[in-house]
């Protein structure tokens, strides 16, 4: 009999699951407006009912093996989602043990960044690596660290935040409470602040950008005015790109990865953001580093938080 895992990627507005198979295929796919449990119990009923949807397409060869789960703010040592600011519930909340209630497969939790770590190696360019480094480049910035094959969540499943690494001590407020975080800079509303930044500064630079509103404004504008030759918006991926690199020099001193991977919105800017990444970073290195690690785009195109997600179920291991 074939086994197929179940992936589910929790995020603040829609919430996808989807069952893959061992080689990464999706077999079936279905997306739900999180909000649509109003109490975490009536969600989790909704994504069980998505689970028997799903395998009643299935073939009967398929049998369910596991349910992988990738959460912002998700714990993989309590299987708590642990004060996920976009999420319709507060607090802590006991995910596993509440979907334990209703499901008899086994669950995995984990952070969405970890996950899509876990993704890149199961079913991506991370394949064979034992050393690697997802950033997810989306509203925020995530990151998944993989160190001799094993995910690495600290002693209390929390570990390997980047985005909350801090470049100005007095820069720009973060969500959550500080200032200067990375993700201020470098994510899909950082770039949006650094473009608003430089219309105020270069007013004599033409942009066709100026005429869209903050609130309209989306990363693949930029991405496309930057590619046309928009000066400010080809400044503003130098300036995010930079600031990346910069801070992806000490995570290498510290980790000695063989690869980074970027993966998001963001990241599909492709050279736009990944030149000045590595330029930035390459000047910052230990020369013991240089011209040894790679930047790359993730090979995880479509579904990726769906196959991070179901890939818990087939290589997860955290040190």
């Amino acid at each position: 009999m074939k086994k197929a895992a179940v992936g589910i990627d929790i995020g603040g507005t829609s919430t996808i699951m989807g069952i893959v198979d061992t080689d990464g295929n999706c077999l079936y796919k279905k997306d739900i407006v999180t909000s649509e449990g109003k109490e975490l119990n009536e969600f989790l009923r909704l994504l069980s009912d998505l689970i028997d949807e799903g395998t009643s397409f299935l073939n009967e060869e398929y049998r369910i093996a596991g349910i992988g789960i990738g959460a912002p703010n998700g714990n993989s040592k309590s299987g708590n989602i642990e004060f996920a600011p976009n999420l319709p519930w507060k607090g802590v909340l006991p995910v596993v043990e509440k979907f334990r209630g209703i499901r008899q497969e086994r669950i995995i939790l984990a952070n969405d960044a970890n996950a899509a770590a876990i993704g890149e190696m199961v079913y991506g360019g991370a394949k064979g690596m034992g050393d690697f480094l997802v950033i997810t480049l989306g509203t925020g910035l995530g990151s998944g660290f993989v160190s001799n094959g094993r995910l690495i969540t600290g002693h209390d499943g929390l570990a390997g935040e980047l985005g909350h690494v801090t470049v100005n001590r007095n820069g720009r407020m973060c969500g959550c409470g500080r200032r200067g975080c990375l993700e201020t800079y470098v994510s899909a509303k950082g770039i949006k602040r650094t473009l608003f930044k430089l219309l105020g500064h270069f007013p004599d630079i033409q942009s066709d950008l100026r005429s869209v509103s903050f609130e309209n404004l989306e990363p693949p504008m930029i991405t496309k005015a930057a590619e046309d030759g928009d000066k400010l918006a080809q400044m503003a991926f130098e300036y995010t790109g930079g600031l990346l690199g910069r801070k992806l020099a000490d995570i290498v001193a510290i980790t000695s990865p063989s690869a980074i991977f970027l993966m998001g919105g963001l990241a599909n800017a492709g050279d736009l953001i990944i030149s000045p990444a590595k330029k930035s970073m390459e000047i910052n290195l230990l020369k013991v580093f240089k011209n040894k690690i790679e930047i790359l785009p993730s090979s995880l195109k479509e579904n990726p938080g769906v196959l991070g997600a179901a890939a818990l179920v087939w290589g997860y291991n955290s040190c």
